[in-house]
C-alpha cells in the first residue's frame, strides 16, 4: 500500500469502541491455547494489540504498522510491547509466531492468493492466522468515493484512487488457499450496523482509512470541495433517522486459519 501522507491515529481514534469490535470477535474465535509469540500486523495505535496482550499475558507480544503516527500513539499506549516501523507486504519473520493478528490491513494488499499462505507458512504447528477486512466496497459510502473522483476537476490526479486497495477475494478462494498451506479455515461474514451522529460523522470516519487515496493527493481547496461533495451523496445515501442519528451499514469479513499441529 502506498498513500501519500501518514495515518491519523487521533481521527482514527475517534470512533475506537466501533472499531475495536471487530478486534473483539475476531480474537475470540483464535483457539490456539498458551502463545509464546504473538504479532499484530498494521497494529495502528495499539487497540487491537491490547487485546492480544489482555489474551495472553505471557506470551511475548509484538506490533507491526507502516505508519509513524500510529507507533507513536501504540508505543505510549502499551509500553511493555515491542512495535516496529515496517510494511506488511514484505514482512519476512526471523522466527515463527502462535498468532498472526491482522485486522483491516490485509485489504489494501494484493496477491492474497500468495499472501495468505505466505503468513500461513509463518505460523508455529498449532499456530492461528487471524484476519478481518472490510467487504464494503460494494457499499453506497465507496460508491460515493468513487463517483465523485470521477466527476470533479480533480479526475486526473484521483485517476488511481481506486487501485490503492485491494478487492478481496471469495470465501471459497480464501479456504482453498488456506487448507492448501496446510490449516484448518473458519470463515464468516459479519455487517455492523454503526450509529453515528450523522452523514458528517460518516465523512469524518472514512477520512482516516477509505476517504485517504481520495483526499491525500488534493489540495487544500480541493480537498475540501471533493469532501462536500462526498458529504451531499452520503446524506442521500444514509438518510436521517427520527432521532437525528445515520445508520452505517458495514460488511466484514473474518478468516481464522490454524495450522496443523
Amino acid at each position: 500500500m502506498t498513500l501519500t501522507a501518514d495515518w491519523n491515529a487521533a481521527r482514527y481514534l475517534a470512533f475506537e469502541d466501533e472499531r475495536t469490535r471487530p478486534s473483539v470477535d475476531l480474537l475470540a474465535r483464535v483457539a490456539t491455547a498458551d502463545p509464546r509469540a504473538c504479532i499484530d500486523l498494521g497494529c495502528g495505535p495499539g487497540n487491537s494489540t491490547e487485546l492480544l496482550v489482555a489474551r495472553y499475558p505471557d506470551a511475548a507480544v509484538e506490533g507491526l504498522d507502516s505508519s509513524p503516527d500510529m507507533i507513536e500513539k501504540a508505543r505510549k499506549r502499551l509500553g511493555n510491547v515491542a512495535f516496529s516501523l515496517g510494511d506488511v507486504a514484505t514482512w519476512a519473520p526471523e522466527r515463527p509466531y502462535d498468532v498472526i493478528f491482522a485486522n483491516a490491513v490485509l485489504q489494501w494488499l494484493p496477491d492474497h492468493a500468495t499472501l495468505l499462505p505466505r503468513l500461513a507458512r509463518a505460523l508455529a504447528p498449532g499456530g492461528s492466522l487471524a484476519v478481518q477486512m472490510p467487504d464494503n466496497l460494494d457499499e453506497p459510502s465507496h460508491a460515493a468515493m468513487r463517483d465523485v473522483a470521477r466527476g470533479g476537476p480533480w479526475a486526473a490526479k484521483l485517476a488511481q484512487a481506486d487501485a490503492a486497495r485491494s478487492e478481496i477475494a471469495s470465501v471459497d478462494d480464501y479456504y482453498h488457499w488456506l487448507r492448501a498451506a496446510g490449516c484448518t479455515v473458519d470463515i464468516w461474514r459479519t455487517t455492523y450496523i454503526h450509529v453515528l451522529a450523522g452523514p458528517r460523522a460518516i465523512v469524518d470516519w472514512f477520512l482516516s482509512t477509505g476517504l485517504k487515496p481520495y483526499v491525500d493527493p488534493l489540495s487544500g481547496p480541493e480537498r475540501e470541495a471533493y469532501l462536500a461533495a462526498y458529504e451531499a451523496r452520503i446524506a442521500e445515501a444514509y438518510p436521517a433517522q427520527p432521532d437525528g442519528t445515520v445508520l452505517l451499514r458495514f460488511p466484514r469479513l473474518f478468516v481464522v486459519a490454524r495450522r496443523s499441529a
